[in-house]
């Protein structure tokens, strides 16, 4: 059954809007910028620095910095959604959200003003740092009235709400669903990832013999989800999952969960490894990942497609990292181009050669083109992504 991508609303730390975040992906933009939230090191994150959008009073109990990167994003798409409630009725529009932080943040300064008062802030309500509250956000803010759910399986959160939602459709649990993720910059996530020794205190350099781990992001992009093209006519061609559960934070050295993921996918997508044009890798910049996800690709696609990392770019979105890459994809289907991987070009003797996309904007091949997205988490918790031109 064809499942369609008919919009898109994101935002991150190139822009908000479709335009914004294209002119500057293709660029090669980088929006990385220096971090001093952990105590005697320096690390680099990317913050959004467009302005967001408000949250109705009616949804104040779950107001942060996370439901207003979700609504930046869904306000973008606000018509296709409305297209949609009218099209189908508003108890046949889903709801699928991934996340990690939700309103972290908020919770970090309500203990704080705690500490130094004696007492919360009045603005503060748990309502908002609760793990499972953006689906709820979603569905308020929208009017979406089916079924609504949160996943939160670290990096590859919005990855797997992409796979949710095309299962609520096949199985005509819903005719439309509002599906992605967000995630917001909190000191609790930068400071987590240092204590594992993972935060670079460069820009990320995915893939090159000198990178030493991540840099954390900030997102959110959210997909109108369908059976028919509402507005454009991508597919949503499979998404395929696996858990090899080999470790609570590195992945397992010889890929076994990342290649099943891979996979799935593709069958799911009916599509060969050698149908591949374009893979959205990855590509952390730890030491331990880029090893793995590059001798996976390597000995997988022998023919060598185009690949890149996002994460140089727009850092790693935690949560929102499987939606905004397939959102990268999606504005490359658009444009014709494949995003450039940004690094420092020192690529390592020690990995597998890949065929790294450069800045000057090679163009895709021609229709049909088939993109993978991956996203392999924490625990071994991987998903892949597989999306393309219309098949109609």
């Amino acid at each position: 059954m064809a499942t369609y991508l008919t919009d898109l609303g994101l935002v991150n730390a190139l822009g908000a809007g479709q335009k914004a975040v294209g002119q500057a992906l293709f660029a090669g933009q980088r929006a990385l910028t220096p971090c001093d939230w952990v105590p005697g090191r320096q690390t680099y994150t990317a913050a959004v620095t467009a302005d967001l959008a408000p949250l109705p009073d009616a949804l104040s109990p779950l107001r942060s910095r996370n439901a207003q990167l979700a609504v930046t994003a869904l306000t973008q798409i606000s018509s296709t959604i409305e297209l949609a409630l009218e099209r189908y009725g508003a108890e046949r529009v889903a709801v699928v959200a991934g996340t990690s932080t939700s309103g972290i943040a908020e919770g970090e300064a309500a203990i704080k003003a705690l500490q130094q008062t004696g007492r919360l802030p009045a603005s503060y309500d748990y309502r908002q740092q609760e793990i499972g509250n953006l689906s709820a956000l979603v569905a308020g803010f929208t009017g979406a009235a089916g079924p609504a759910y949160t996943l939160s399986t670290a990096c590859s959160s919005s990855a797997h709400a992409l796979g949710s939602a095309k299962r609520l459709l096949d199985a005509g649990l819903a005719d439309a669903v509002i599906a992605g993720g967000a995630d917001s910059l909190c000191r609790l996530t930068v400071n987590g990832f240092a204590a594992l020794d993972s935060v670079s205190a460069e820009p990320c350099v995915p893939f090159s013999v000198n990178r030493a781990g991540i840099n954390i992001g900030e997102s959110a992009a959210f997909f109108l989800v369908t059976r028919e093209p509402l507005l454009h006519d991508i597919e949503l061609l499979g998404v395929g999952a696996s858990s090899d559960a080999h470790h609570i934070s590195a992945p397992d050295p010889s890929g076994a969960g990342a290649e099943a993921a891979i996979r799935a996918a593709l069958a799911a997508a009916q599509c060969r490894l050698d149908d591949v044009d374009y893979i959205n890798l990855h590509g952390t910049g730890t030491p331990l990942n880029d090893a793995m996800e590059s001798a996976v690709v390597a000995r997988l696609f022998g023919h060598q497609p185009l690949c890149s990392s996002s994460k140089g770019q727009v850092g790693h979105t935690l949560g929102a990292a499987g939606a905004t890459e397939v959102a990268l994809c999606w504005l490359a289907l658009i444009e014709s181009c494949a995003p450039p991987h940004v690094w420092d070009n020192s690529p390592d003797p020690a990995l597998p050669e890949l065929q790294l996309a450069q800045h000057n904007s090679l163009l895709l091949p021609a229709s049909p083109r088939v993109l993978l997205s991956h996203s392999f988490a924490f625990g071994g918790n991987n998903a892949v992504v597989v999306l393309g031109d219309s098949r109609a």
